[in-house]
């Protein structure tokens, strides 16, 4: 039994939950620069994510919800996380995100995880506060993929980490293999793999080992 450990949004998912929300409020392009550099390492993630946080302010809540409600894995993703779990593997997702979308996405889906760990926006009056609470504002994934290893018994050394944007780094560096998922420039580097697809990842589980 091993345990692998996915980032959510532009990893299992091929879309940003806060660029969807941003979308939604008529702040697109403002969120998107914003999270491209911060995926490009251009700033730190806290700050990235506090900064679109207060962009989305005033976003009504049915409207968030709805927003979450609609979040999907990308394709080839549900049954892979289906063919882990079944393998006996541990599956976790560290992200940056919101739990609720990533929820509703694994539910969609009809698979299951072992852990997820993610961010909130609270909410205050029927919409959006403005701001961002959670585990992964100012923690990193290597903390948590040491706590989930922890947790489940099993050696960080011989964890998976697959991610694709800055924040990834620190959990594809201490994980035994760090998968990067079509990742950014900046991120290459710190990766010992890279794929494409969730096929490819596949069957590079399987050359390793991971899945039988």
């Amino acid at each position: 039994m091993g345990l692998v450990a996915f980032d959510f949004d532009g990893t299992l998912a091929d879309s940003e939950m806060l660029d969807r929300l941003a979308a939604r409020h008529g702040v697109g392009s403002e969120v998107a620069a914003i999270t491209e550099r911060a995926m490009n390492g251009e700033l730190s993630y806290a700050e990235s994510l506090r900064e679109r946080a207060d962009l989305v302010e005033g976003l009504s809540s049915d409207e968030a919800r709805d927003v979450y409600e609609n979040v999907r894995l990308r394709e080839g993703a549900g049954d892979l996380l289906a063919d882990l779990r079944g393998a006996g593997v541990r599956v976790v997702v560290f992200t940056g995100g919101f739990e609720p979308g990533v929820e509703a996405a694994l539910e969609a889906s009809g698979v299951d995880v072992d852990r997820v760990v993610g961010n909130r926006l609270p909410e205050a009056d029927g919409e959006l506060a403005g701001a961002v609470s959670g585990p992964l504002v100012d923690g990193t994934k290597d903390d948590a993929l040491a706590d989930a290893c922890e947790a489940f018994d099993v050696a960080v050394d011989e964890a998976v980490a697959v991610g694709d944007g800055a924040n990834d780094v620190p959990m594809l560096e201490a994980a035994a293999l760090g998968v990067g998922f079509d990742p950014k420039p900046a991120v290459r580097e710190h990766c010992d793999v890279a794929v494409s697809s969730m096929a490819e990842l596949d069957e590079l589980l399987r050359e390793r080992g991971v899945l039988d």
